[in-house]
This record gives C-alpha cells, structure tokens and sequence, in this order.
C-alpha cells in the first residue's frame, strides 16, 4: 500500500495537476493543509484525498512528520504541490515498492521555470529522498528538510516535473520568505557570519551555478536562476548578521 501526502496552503492552481499524478498510483492521498482560504480544499476532497488542517509554523519538517503519522501505507511518497509524478517515474515508483532491500528513494527533479525546463545549474541536477518505508525515519531541519531515512537509499533514473515560481516577483517572494527561516536555523545554530562570508558565498553561489554545473547552456532562464539563487544566499546571510546584531 502507498500512501501519497501532500503539504498545501493556497495550492488551488497546482493541486489538481498533481494529484492527477498520482490517481493510479496511490492507494490513499493524505493533505495536510496550513489552513488555505481558497479552493484547495474543495479541490482535494472532491479528489477523494484526507484532509488535515494544521498550522504549518515555520516548520516543514514538522508538518510531514504528522502526515508520517496519519499515513497507513507501507510505503509513503512526499510530493509538493506544484510537483507531478511523470509518467515513467510512475513505473519506476511500483517496481521499487516489491523490492524488500530498499528503504528509500531518492527521486530526481527537474524545474520548469519561466516557460522551460532547467537541464543545468544545481537545479537541474538536484534529488529528494521523497519515497521510504513507513517508520523508516524522521524528518529533520524546519526548513530545507531532510528525511532521515535508515537503510539502503537508492536513486531514480526518471524524475518528477516541478512548477515553482510563476514569475521573476513569485520567485522573489519566496526567496525573502526562505532565507528569514534559514537565517533563523543559522542563529538557532550559533553561526555567525562576516562580510566576507557575505561576498563570498554569493559569487561562489552563482559561480557555481552558471559556470560550473553550466547553467549558462539553459540561457535567459539559467542567468536569472543563478542570480536569483545567489541573491538567497547573500539575503539570508545579511537576515543572519542583523538577527546576530541585536
């Protein structure tokens, strides 16, 4: 049995395109929602999904370890909203559920960003451990969590489509929303940060992504990606420093 759970808030535009993704595949699909007031809900319920409304908190790692709780299958598959299982990693998904050696699954990702998708840059080389078996382990870090699985992990070789940031200011948007609760992990952690570690990082950053992992071969799309990322990198090493100064 596969469970198949879902974090949402105000996800009615990319909800029903990813719960499609997984009609034929998941045995239940479990929504833990952070209370949207839009049609999200309606959405999810009109899809035959559960639903759990809970207070997200800052906390990611805390909202999936309850749908850890409220899943009743033997394996359970994490996807984001704006995420859609492709139709091979489908295939690929049900022959690893027979296989009693493996724990979890990390799954490749590739982005769709203004209009293409990203082959290049960290993005387009980027996997999650997103499928394990239940009981497996916890999810740790409240942001930019990680599945602590126990066992034999193994890789994709198909991936899932990703929607994220609709335009240049969505992208924006969530960069200032993410690098606030990365700087507060930092502080929670006790790092502290210089200028030069405000310089640094955000070329190496963007040096990384668009001349190392070649992201200038995705043109336009991989400029600004890189930028963008670089740009979160110095944004929550700046939140650090003035949190670190009060």
């Amino acid at each position: 049995m596969l469970s198949v759970c879902i974090l949402t808030k105000n996800s009615e535009n990319d909800l029903p395109r990813a719960l499609a993704s997984v009609a034929s595949l998941a045995d239940e699909t479990i929504l833990i929602d952070d209370f949207s007031v839009d049609g999200t809900i309606r959405i999810a319920k009109k899809s035959g999904a559960r639903v759990y409304l809970r207070h997200l908190n800052s906390d990611f790692a805390s909202q999936r370890n309850f749908a850890l709780q409220k899943a009743k299958g033997d394996w359970i598959l994490f996807l984001d909203s704006d995420e859609e299982v492709t139709p091979e990693l489908k295939a690929e998904i049900r022959i690893y559920l027979n296989n009693p050696e493996i724990m979890g699954v990390r799954i490749q990702r590739k982005d769709f960003f203004l209009g293409k998708m990203l082959r290049y840059g960290e993005t387009g080389t980027i996997r999650f451990l997103r499928l394990a078996k239940r009981n497996s382990g916890l999810w740790e870090r409240s942001v930019h969590e990680i599945w602590n699985v126990k066992g034999t992990v193994i890789q994709t070789k198909s991936w899932m489509n990703h929607y994220p940031h609709k335009t240049i200011r969505e992208f924006l948007d969530d960069i200032n929303t993410y690098s606030t609760l990365q700087a507060d992990i930092f502080l929670s952690e006790g790092k502290t940060v210089s200028l030069w570690h405000m310089i640094a990082y955000p070329v190496g950053k963007f040096l990384m992504n668009f001349y190392w992992k070649l992201g200038f071969l995705d043109g336009h799309q991989g400029m600004i990606m890189a930028l963008c990322m670089s740009y979160h990198s110095f944004l929550t090493r700046a939140k650090l420093w003035e949190k670190s100064a009060r």
